[in-house]
């Protein structure tokens, strides 16, 4: 597998080769490529972390949770709940 840093999370919007996205600050691992899929917000979009303990959420609103590494704390940006795919899953 490959790794990919989180830095110009743009350019990550429209890359789909197959590894682990992790937090550039640490290298913690965030995101599968598995759960990543095309959206049409600027960012890449993902339904699910690598691991429970992947991110800190902080709840903003009833739709939308502030994300952060695991590890570093470092900012990911939001979750947003039921915008998922498929109905009632989340978009990160």
């Amino acid at each position: 597998m490959s790794f990919c840093s989180w830095a110009s999370a743009e350019h990550y919007r429209d890359h789909f080769k197959k590894g682990i996205y992790v937090c550039v600050k640490c290298g913690h691992e965030l995101f599968s490529s598995r759960s990543k899929y095309e959206h049409s917000s600027p960012w890449p979009a993902f339904t699910e972390t690598v691991h429970p303990d992947s991110v800190h959420k902080i709840p903003e609103s009833p739709s939308a949770i502030k994300v952060h590494c695991g590890k570093c704390k470092h900012s990911l940006g939001h979750e947003f709940v039921s915008d998922g795919p498929r109905s009632g899953q989340s978009r990160f």
